[in-house]
């Protein structure tokens, strides 16, 4: 009856000795999938916000293209010319909020010795940048140069057609 008083407790000692290394690997499993659940959403979101910068740049590109004589005003404010945002829908997924901004900056197209003036344009080319204000967690920017190249009519039958896509001749 002596040997077993001496292992009274034992298995309840290894049995909670058990239970406490399974709930300690349990929280390391569970700690481990919600790190993967933030990272995958922080992915989902990152190409959402890219998605929309594309977007807004899509949408700004023929109308800031086509407005070359509204340029000087609006270049290297860092805010969207009020021209441009009353005529794009900047509201991408119908809630009532602007998904994305535009704003209009110079390149470099001052020769040496001038400094560079980021309020003039030289040579009739500038810099749409859109920038995705929806997902503020994951910030994204998409900068494009554009090329004002005139007006006029296009014709198809001229040599190589209307934005050089051939003629129809």
């Amino acid at each position: 009856m002596t040997a077993r008083r001496s292992q009274r407790g034992s298995a309840m000692l290894m049995t909670l000795i058990l239970i406490t290394a399974l709930l300690g690997g349990t929280a390391v499993l569970v700690s481990l999938q919600l790190s993967a659940n933030r990272s995958t959403e922080l992915l989902r979101t990152d190409a959402l916000a890219s998605a929309c910068a594309e977007s807004g740049l899509s949408a700004a590109r023929t109308l800031v293209t086509a407005n070359y004589p509204l340029w000087s005003g609006s270049l290297g404010t860092g805010v969207e010319p009020t021209w441009l945002s009353s005529a794009i829908n900047h509201d991408l997924d119908g809630d009532g909020a602007a998904d994305f901004a535009i704003t209009l900056a110079d390149n470099d197209d001052e020769l040496p010795p001038m400094t560079n003036d980021v309020v003039h344009d030289n040579d009739l080319r500038i810099f749409i940048r859109s920038r995705c204000i929806k997902y503020g967690e994951v910030p994204k920017q998409i900068v494009e140069l554009v090329q004002y190249s005139g007006g006029g009519t296009c014709y198809q039958s001229q040599q190589g057609g209307c934005a050089s896509n051939g003629n129809s001749n």
